[in-house]
């Protein structure tokens, strides 16, 4: 994403916004909230003396609107952002409209920004510098493939031996060749995971059949396949090692961290009611909170409080399975700095 501000006042402003990847627009759905004035150029129809004699040629024209957001629905398989509001500045005041925003596109949006906002465009900011991290689990005879996103890992393919085309005379070099060709168009950094020695195996094969993408590769010791070897990987901190990138590593560490604490009886709180007791109490130094809570107006409330107290604050992906344990434990969770009654 890019970014740019105007002078802000007392924390409200003016931010033109320039989403560039599916990633941006996840950052704008958590961003925006209703209530907020976004400014874009969408289509829309322009009646003119000539349409009212010929209805039939009604053709969409390109305007700038301002609209007072009222929804927010993030399309991931569309690649779509939708803004729905009533239009506030521009033609038509007064009427409903839905602006589509894609990669590519250009808003403005007007609101009073919280730290833990610009926060949020600042590591988005600094996240498009970088081409995506892709993660390969592999062991004997089966492989996954998996893509960054800023809120988590997605899928991109599952390969298994004797399966697909040719499967039956897949033997290890014709299962590895089959791999590889699904890495031939990446160009970010590749890890490859995994138990045993296949995946070092794989790692020869690469350097000798691409080896530009070998080039960009790293070998990672995991314990499994899948989705759990990418949290074991997230949680060695080799994203970091890559690009700097510490966010999903901070949500793993962090959610061990409450995990142990709750285990061992350690100075933690969970749940609204917990964690209210203990923003009480001043005792909150870290406070993870699931994304799908930011705009709910008592968490709000919390999070304002928490800031004024120095508690670092830290928003987790819902999507991501640190976030799908938060929002067991009630969405919200705190580390303390000291035991609380």
């Amino acid at each position: 994403m890019k970014a740019e501000f105007g002078e802000l006042q007392r924390s409200f402003g003016e931010a033109r916004l320039f989403p560039e990847s599916l990633d941006d627009l996840w950052h704008l759905e958590h961003l925006i909230a209703p209530g907020d004035l976004v400014f874009a150029t969408t289509l829309r129809t322009v009646d003119s003396p000539q349409d009212k004699i010929r209805p039939e040629k009604l053709e969409k024209k390109p305007v700038r609107l301002g609209i007072r957001v009222e929804r927010v629905e993030l399309h991931r398989f569309a690649n779509r952002l939708r803004l729905t509001g009533m239009i506030e500045q521009g033609m038509d005041t007064g009427a409903h409209h839905t602006l589509n925003i894609e990669p590519g596109y250009e808003i403005s949006v007007i609101k009073r920004w919280r730290s833990l906002e610009l926060e949020r465009i600042d590591r988005a900011v600094k996240a498009s510098v970088h081409e995506a991290v892709h993660i390969l689990t592999i062991e004997d005879g089966e492989a996954e493939l998996f893509r960054m996103r800023q809120y988590g890992p997605e899928g991109v393919v599952t390969l298994v031996t004797g399966s697909g085309k040719g499967a039956e005379t897949d033997t290890k070099p014709a299962f590895f060749g089959r791999i590889a060709g699904y890495l031939t168009e990446l160009k970010g950094p590749l890890v490859i995971a995994g138990p045993g020695f296949i995946k070092d195996d794989f790692a020869r094969f690469l350097h000798s059949h691409l080896p530009e993408v070998s080039a960009r590769s790293l070998v990672v010791e995991t314990r499994r396949i899948g989705a759990g070897a990418v949290q074991e990987v997230i949680g060695l901190g080799v994203l970091e090692r890559i690009h700097q990138d510490v966010q999903l590593g901070n949500e793993v560490r962090l959610m061990d961290e409450l995990l142990l604490r709750i285990s061992k009886d350690l100075p933690v709180a969970y749940g609204r009611g917990e964690v209210q007791k203990a923003i009480d109490f001043g005792a909150v130094e870290e406070l993870m909170v699931s994304d799908s809570l930011i705009r709910d107006e008592a968490i709000v409330h919390l999070l304002d409080r928490a800031e004024l107290q120095n508690s670092r604050i830290v928003v987790l992906s819902s999507t991501f399975d640190p976030g799908a344990q938060l929002e067991a434990l009630g969405g919200i969770a705190a580390l303390l700095r000291y035991r609380i009654q």
